[in-house]
Formats: structure tokens, C-alpha cells, sequence
């Protein structure tokens, strides 16, 4: 009989495909981690990592691990629908997004309007929220890039040009338009890979043929405008960005490209129950204007 415990610490090693690494975060003994694999293994009669050069989830590693996330993740449903049933309040909404600036406004909204739920946001990349929707280990996720997944259901929410911002007495910073090429030999700050932005920067110097120089990555997104002023480099910026940061000293520059765009979704699970507190989220996003930074109204109801 497989325990819940083991089945969790499993996910674990999936995920990092490292057993010391996954001892280290579940707070338990690698040897002890090794023969929980080991029995779920005996248990299944099959092996579920190849352990060649180094730990890697095999075919029916990831076929296990698909099913186990749905089954925890049933569960952990289960869990919440008794404690939104029983409790006075709407209990709590789970928010995956690649960026939180572009959803200030909502979020704020949204706990006004709402403040007895409780509001928990996750930093995820767009390649894993397939994972954490099926998982039930978040509600809803915002992304700025396509998410591949069955069984997700989208809505679209905006979509935006995403020019070069650079600083004010830049040579190009007069300019109405600029090309890609034109970019490739200038300093450039960008976001770590797996960022959307990052992604599309590399997207595009791919498609040409050409490399970026990038002088600095950054973690704090908010932060490259502050960069780009202070005339360490210049870099994608998108219009969202732009307008928040308008205080900021930059010149923002169009890119005659028509791929230099990004389109942000809102994405939930289409087969799962989403709890009362998730249901009036996704009403406060999808019916949210970006354009005014307002509620829309008569905002249709997005489908169950």
C-alpha cells in the first residue's frame, strides 16, 4: 500500500532529478529518500529514473508522476471543498505569474472588493504551470507565453507591443522605429532565462541569425527601466511597463518587427472544481481593462 508520503517525496525527486538535492528540501536522510524510492519502485515493478551518469525520470517515472500529481492534487481539492464548506469565509485563491506588476491593479481590486480571502501569489515560469494546475497546487495562472498543457482552459486578456527602452541621450533614442539587427552590438539588460521576456529577446536574435549582448541579467524585473536610465545598456520594455514606470528617465522606442509582442492569458484546469475565492479572481481579471487600468463594464462571466 503506496503511503501519501512517499508518493509526495517522489514528486520531489521528479522535479530535481537529484536525490541529494531532494533530501536537502524534504529535511529527511538521502539514504532514507533512496529506499522510499526503491519500494515504490518493487511496489510498481518497473523502474522509474534511469541512474546512468546521473538521476533522470524514465518513461514510466513521468507516467507516474502525471498520474500521482492528479491524484494528490484531487486530494488536496477535496481537502479545500471541506474547509470552504464548513468555514464562514471564501477561504483562499492560489495565483501563478510569470510577472505581479501587471497585475496590481486587479489584485488590489480584488482584495478590496474581497478582503476576507486570503491571497496567495506564486513566481512560476510558463513551463511549469501546466503541472501546477494539474497538481491543484495553484488556481489560476497569468502568462505572459504560450502554455502548453491538456486539459487547460484559456482566456485572453492583452495583448502589447514591447519596444527598446534606452537612455535619453542614446544615439538611437530619437529614432521612431528601430530594427533588431540594429540592436546586435549594443549592450543589452534582460531578464534570466525562462523569463517571457528573456524568451522573446532570444526569439528574436535567433530568428536573424544573431547573438544578443546581454551585460546583465536581472531578477528584479521592475528594476532593468532603473538599469537602462542609469546608462548601463538599453532593452525590451513592454507597454504594460512602460506606463508604470513613466517616471523613470528612458526613451521607449517601437521595434519594427510585428513578432516584438507579447500576449498574456489567464489559464485554469477544465476539468477541476475552482472554489468560490478562485471563481471571483478570474471574474476581477478577465473583466478587468487594461487599457484604463479600470473594472470593465458588463464584463461577461467567463464558463465554469
Amino acid at each position: 500500500m503506496m503511503e501519501l508520503n512517499s508518493l509526495r517525496q517522489f514528486l520531489v525527486v521528479a522535479r530535481l532529478e537529484h536525490l541529494s538535492r531532494a533530501a536537502d528540501e524534504l529535511h529527511v536522510a538521502q539514504p532514507s529518500l533512496s529506499r522510499t524510492i526503491a519500494r515504490l519502485e518493487n511496489e510498481l515493478g518497473a523502474p522509474l529514473f534511469d541512474r546512468s551518469s546521473r538521476l533522470r525520470l524514465n518513461d514510466a517515472g513521468r507516467l507516474f508522476r502525471d498520474h500521482v500529481e492528479r491524484a494528490l492534487g484531487e486530494l488536496q481539492a477535496g481537502q479545500r471543498a471541506v474547509a470552504e464548506a464548513t468555514a464562514e469565509g471564501l477561504g483562499t485563491v492560489r495565483l501563478a505569474s510569470e510577472t505581479f506588476l501587471t497585475l496590481t491593479g486587479p489584485l488590489a481590486a480584488f482584495k478590496r472588493a474581497h478582503p476576507g480571502v486570503e491571497l496567495e501569489l506564486h513566481w512560476s515560469p510558463a513551463e511549469d504551470m501546466a503541472r501546477l494546475l494539474r497538481a491543484r497546487q495553484v488556481d489560476l495562472c497569468v502568462a505572459s507565453q504560450p502554455v502548453h498543457g491538456e486539459g487547460l482552459t484559456t482566456a485572453h486578456l492583452f495583448d502589447e507591443a514591447v519596444g527598446v527602452g534606452m537612455p535619453l541621450d542614446h544615439p538611437l533614442a530619437s529614432r521612431t522605429s528601430v530594427s533588431i539587427r540594429e540592436l546586435a552590438d549594443q549592450p543589452l539588460i534582460t531578464a534570466r532565462e525562462g523569463h517571457w521576456l528573456r524568451r522573446l529577446l532570444d526569439r528574436l536574435f535567433a530568428a536573424r541569425g544573431l547573438t544578443p549582448k546581454i551585460v546583465c541579467e536581472s531578477d528584479e524585473h521592475s528594476a532593468i527601466a532603473d538599469l537602462i536610465s542609469a546608462g548601463l545598456g538599453i532593452g525590451l520594455v513592454p507597454s504594460f511597463a512602460r506606463r508604470k514606470a513613466a517616471a523613470v528617465p528612458v526613451a521607449w522606442i517601437p521595434v519594427d518587427s510585428p513578432d516584438c509582442r507579447r500576449t498574456v492569458t489567464l489559464c485554469w484546469g477544465a476539468g477541476g472544481h475552482l472554489s468560490a475565492a478562485a471563481r471571483l479572481m478570474r471574474t476581477t481579471i478577465t473583466g478587468w481593462d487594461w487599457s484604463t487600468g479600470e473594472p470593465e463594464r458588463n464584463a461577461p462571466a467567463p464558463g465554469r
